[in-house]
């Protein structure tokens, strides 16, 4: 599955400069355009829950690309153990740089894992950026510390896959986390969290949070100034941002 719109590296490198609670609360504000229906929901469902930073101290920004393992049987490893051209490999071989592959494996198996420091080689090779899972990891410390991949995942466990899981579709839609993942959205990920942001929003988004970002420093101004409640300015209502961009607007022109 190809994403509906390419998110560009420079895209990327100003969401590195913001948070994952910034990022989420400008996603679940955005606005649905389309039928009365869509209206009706939100863009909310973007935090994955039970995703941990495993790297702590560090913002991961990247395209996703995906991976999904699904329950295993004898009949489905004669579909799935193809070598090279494993769906593992396959979603491992489309990641390079500014890409994380992001991968579904049923975060109710706490014994299983989705990837060790063998196959995350393949990751090292292509320069991706790192690993987002609700499952598990092993050989966590080569991969970060010899491999230099940032990770965020549900647990760690020294066992494999098998008997609880299986790799089986590379770059289609997953859930992670409770998160809608297409190919292409944007991951942004610290130690609150990882957060998707859609790919056809994500210049939008961070629109919109370079100049949340700004006002929130002129807010802090005013609440400063007067020694006021916070209450009295946040959270900032539209009549204030729209106060903050007149402001802006006369200090450029001064």
């Amino acid at each position: 599955m190809e994403p509906s719109v390419y998110v560009t590296d420079e895209i990327l490198e100003r969401f590195r400069r913001v948070t994952s609670a910034t990022v989420y609360s400008a996603v679940w504000r955005h606005p649905v355009e389309g039928s009365e229906w869509f209206a009706s929901a939100n863009w909310q469902r973007c935090l994955m829950k039970n995703v941990l930073p495993m790297t702590h101290g560090k913002t991961m920004v990247g395209r996703a690309r995906t991976l999904r393992f699904v329950p295993p049987r004898p009949d489905l490893l004669e579909i799935t153990r193809q070598g090279e051209n494993s769906p593992e490999y396959v979603a491992m071989g489309t990641c390079g740089p500014g890409d994380i592959l992001v991968v579904e494996a049923h975060a109710a198996e706490p014994e299983a894992n989705i990837v060790g420091n063998m196959k995350a080689r393949q990751l090292w090779h292509n320069g991706a950026v790192g690993i987002v899972t609700d499952g598990g990891i092993r050989d966590l410390d080569m991969i970060v510390e010899d491999y230099g991949l940032q990770v965020f995942a549900g647990h760690r466990s020294p066992a494999g896959n098998l008997p609880w899981i299986e790799a089986y579709e590379a770059n289609g839609a997953i859930n992670c986390g409770g998160a809608l993942v297409f190919p292409g959205d944007v991951i942004v990920g610290d130690d609150d969290g990882v957060v998707v942001v859609p790919c056809q929003l994500a210049e939008g988004v961070i629109d919109w949070i370079e100049e949340q970002d700004k006002a929130e420093e002129f807010v802090i101004g005013l609440i400063d100034a007067e020694k006021a409640p916070p209450g009295r300015y946040y959270p900032i209502s539209e009549e204030t941002k729209e106060r903050y961009r007149r402001w802006a607007a006369e200090r450029d022109e001064a």
